[in-house]
């Protein structure tokens, strides 16, 4: 069967056009990108913190979700850079399904990619401008970062990703930190190529351009646990798991060799109540090995209003309708805890 051409979707810098970010703005997210990058050189002692909705799936709570955010954040700015989870793509294992905010800007109405792409960006500059953080996406399709190249200060490239070529030499142009998950089978070998892959000069065709890129020196891991061959859940954040990949990692040609700690996903055996837990544990390794100490920069934690999550039309609001997350009240008592620890 042969693709069906509907309709022409507006240019990125038209989108950008439509929804601005202020100068001001933009001045305040450089410099918000360099506290950012001085973490992942190991220049600051602090940690950071990429947390929010596993999918930013409508304004009303994501918003509301964010102001409670950003108020706790503000407590601990000393100790951690929190960076919100505004993810607007969904991947799905076996492509049907609910696909985040760029497909389904009303989750319960049918595909609507035409006020997808301004709904994405709608959301993140609603999010920058109401509450003053800078925000984190997935890049689940590379051609579409450039409508969000403006104001993400965090990219991730997901287990499903991370081996594609594409996701790889883009990732090499972006000026934010990366990071890399390791592969849903769980190689580190596979995470290492990928962000060595993204820390090299690159050439490649990107949007109908030839593009040269030199690298970005702030691809990093995140180890998001993996699902072994008998198809269960296995973690990679224990103790014996980050000395291992400490020895490999912080030995071999990578500029600020750093990790990410995913706290769910198959970390978590898709219990996001382990989360707090999971944290607490890596914070405890970070104390008994100096190499891990130096290598870990921070954690991702899938976190909405409600706990758990629910179906597309459970009308339950601030509850996921992708994966579960941690609710608002233990979120607010964890990213307490781990200032205090750190």
């Amino acid at each position: 069967m042969s693709m069906n051409f509907k309709r022409h979707l507006p240019m990125a810098k038209e989108v950008r056009e439509e929804l601005p970010l202020s100068a001001e703005l933009a001045e305040r997210k450089a410099a918000f990108d360099a506290e950012v990058a001085a973490v992942m050189r190991g220049e600051d002692p602090r940690r950071l913190l990429i947390i929010g909705p596993c999918s930013a799936d409508r304004e009303d709570s994501v918003l509301d979700y964010m102001h409670r955010l950003a108020g706790v954040a503000d407590e601990v700015k000393d100790k951690l850079i929190v960076i919100p989870r505004v993810y607007t793509n969904k991947p799905r294992t076996k492509g049907t399904g609910y696909k985040g905010l760029l497909h389904n800007p009303d989750p319960e109405a049918p595909a609507d990619l035409l006020e997808g792409v301004k709904a994405v960006r709608r959301m993140h500059l609603r999010v920058i401008e109401e509450t003053g953080f800078f925000t984190a996406d997935e890049m689940l399709y590379p051609t579409n970062y450039q409508y969000l190249v403006d104001l993400l200060s965090y990219v991730a490239v997901g287990a499903r990703s991370v081996e594609n070529q594409e996701h790889r030499l883009v990732a090499a142009g972006i000026s934010v930190p990366v990071g890399m998950k390791n592969p849903t089978a769980g190689s580190t070998s596979v995470m290492l190529n990928s962000i060595y892959a993204a820390q090299a000069r690159q050439s490649f065709i990107y949007r109908g351009w030839e593009v040269e890129c030199t690298g970005n020196p702030l691809a990093h891991a995140v180890l998001r646990g993996y699902i072994g061959l008998d198809g269960r859940n296995y973690p990679n954040y224990h103790y014996e798991h980050l000395e291992r990949l400490a020895g490999r990692y912080l030995d071999a040609d990578f500029a600020n060799p750093s990790v990410v700690v995913d706290c769910n996903h198959d970390n978590s055996g898709k219990r996001p109540l382990e989360q707090p837990r999971i944290c607490k544990e890596v914070l405890e390794s970070c104390k008994r090995n100096d190499l891990v100490r130096r290598m870990v920069k921070g954690f991702m934690v899938e976190s909405y209003i409600e706990d758990g999550n629910q179906p597309v039309d459970g009308g339950v609001y601030g509850k996921s309708i992708t994966d579960a997350c941690l609710g608002w009240k233990k979120t607010e008592r964890l990213v307490r805890d781990i200032a205090e620890l750190l």
